[in-house]
């Protein structure tokens, strides 16, 4: 697992995250969709997203720009599940370092893998981030 390096306006960010939501953040980053993903334990997703998202708003608000609350958990296919969360999705299997998703339907297919498959690779550098296990997803 490689080293993470944070920089401090990263920093700042966190502390803001953690002092607005009276959560603690188990990591923090700028994805390759110019996301800022906050990943905090999974126990304390309600509390970080706050009351009909009110935190989640107001962080958003605050930083001038859209952010992702990811619940971690240790499980490599309720991590996944969680990475994907607003889409509904079928079954999720691992075979030997490749994960294998089922989509509902065609419009579902279309938004896990994005256009030229950027959704795809962004979503498996935020799995390979935790679990160095995973090579290669696929949808179905």
């Amino acid at each position: 697992m490689e080293r993470i390096k944070y920089d401090v306006s990263l920093i700042k960010t966190m502390s803001l995250f953690e002092t607005l939501t009276r959560t603690q953040l188990k990591d923090c980053f700028i994805d390759k969709n110019e996301l800022m993903v906050f990943v905090v334990d999974e126990q304390f997703m309600s509390r970080a997203i706050g009351k009909n998202g009110a935190n989640a708003k107001r962080i958003e608000t605050l930083l001038n720009r859209k952010i992702k609350i990811l619940g971690f958990t240790p499980n490599l296919l309720q991590f996944v599940r969680n990475l994907l969360y607003p889409l509904h999705v079928g079954n999720i299997q691992d075979q030997e370092g490749t994960i294998t998703i089922e989509g509902n339907d065609t419009r579902t297919k279309g938004l896990l893998i994005g256009k030229n498959s950027q959704n795809l690779r962004n979503n498996l550098s935020i799995i390979q981030r935790y679990f160095n296990s995973v090579n290669e997803i696929r949808v179905v």
